[in-house]
């Protein structure tokens, strides 16, 4: 039997797509190393999908132990997650980015060719479009980036398509994210960040079931419609299917293709904060701080590409987000550790 190897499985989107993928009928082998998510991740996969996930504990830039997984397990195809993804942390310390993610797909994708398993799914990202011109951004627009983090997407995006260019007989989707959010709705799984969160939903969250006092919204004099930062928010159940797409066309296509994937619509900030307060019932206190260094005023997807390629379109609504964000945070107040 085949399997599909998912490296950095059991984190927050890697875990939704292992479900995804059990529930589609593939087999699934997560190799993590679990610096930033938890075996019970998968645990709870493996209880909502009522099918086994092989759980495999180690380092992709960990060349030897990479070929024991190919060796011991016949692989169809990888979908890499495996990375690190704090903006801020990434200024600290590019190098740390720099080896994990570059090296780490670099030593990936060498394993890889040497047991001739050629079709890959990157989880690549919206900030290779640095600070986008033109709303909404479709996949032909200018690459660019602001950051280590959004550098060593794009220079993985670089390195995937030179070695097509090199070797034709890969088949490669470059998937790009635009802002993952929500849970699945079952509440059993979601986003479980360390520390300080790094992304909005969580920090609303965190706020909303009161462990941290409030939320600050970083900027009120944007050129938007209400005044704070539009961003596409996708649920991550949505972004799960659309891995599964990707896979199934990587089974009758060759070449690389970079495709979106987001809803193609804008919410701002206080949106979110208005939102989630109004359909979960709970307050959301929040203060206006100075704009953050870097961040841009709007950014949401042109997906028109998924579509036509993958058959694949976001489903969920904002409701939807945050919703099941809620029932997630409210079930699992401290996480995986509650």
């Amino acid at each position: 039997m085949t399997h599909i190897l998912l490296t950095g499985g059991a984190g927050y989107i890697g875990s939704h797509t292992a479900l995804a993928l059990l529930r589609a009928g593939y087999p699934v082998i997560s190799f993590d190393n679990y610096s930033n998510s938890s075996t019970s991740a998968l645990e709870r996969v493996t209880q909502l999908a009522a099918g086994n996930i092989t759980t495999l504990s180690g380092d992709i830039r960990d060349e030897a132990a990479l070929r024991e997984v190919f060796r011991q397990h016949k692989i169809s195809a990888v979908v890499h997650f495996a990375g690190l993804k704090a903006v801020g942390e990434s200024t600290e310390m590019p190098l740390h980015y720099y080896d994990n993610n570059v090296a780490g797909t670099v030593t990936l994708c060498r394993v890889m060719r040497e047991f001739n398993v050629k079709k890959l799914v990157f989880s690549s990202s919206a900030t290779v479009y640095g600070d986008a011109k033109t709303v909404p951004i479709a996949e032909s627009a200018p690459r660019s980036a602001t950051n280590p983090y959004g550098q060593s997407k794009l220079m993985i995006e670089l390195i995937l398509e030179d070695l097509v260019k090199a070797e034709p007989d890969w088949g490669i989707t470059l998937l790009r994210y635009f802002n993952p959010v929500g849970a699945d709705s079952s509440g059993q799984i979601g986003e479980d960040p360390n520390g300080i969160p790094n992304n909005l939903m969580p920090f609303i969250a965190q706020v909303a079931v009161g462990q941290r006092p409030k939320l600050s919204v970083f900027g009120d004099d944007y050129p938007t419609h209400d005044g704070t930062g539009v961003r596409d928010y996708i649920h991550v159940s949505d972004l799960a299917a659309g891995h599964l797409k990707a896979l199934q066309y990587l089974e009758t296509h060759q070449g690389i293709e970079a495709i979106n994937l987001g809803t193609g619509t804008g919410y701002s900030v206080l949106d979110m904060v208005k939102t989630f307060s109004a359909i979960n019932q709970v307050a959301v206190p929040y203060q206006i701080a100075p704009r953050r260094p870097g961040d841009i005023a709007s950014c949401y997807a042109k997906p028109d590409k998924a579509l036509s390629l993958l058959g694949w379109q976001a489903e969920k609504t904002l409701d939807d987000m945050v919703r099941d964000s809620w029932r997630w945070q409210s079930q699992n107040p401290n996480g995986y550790s509650s």
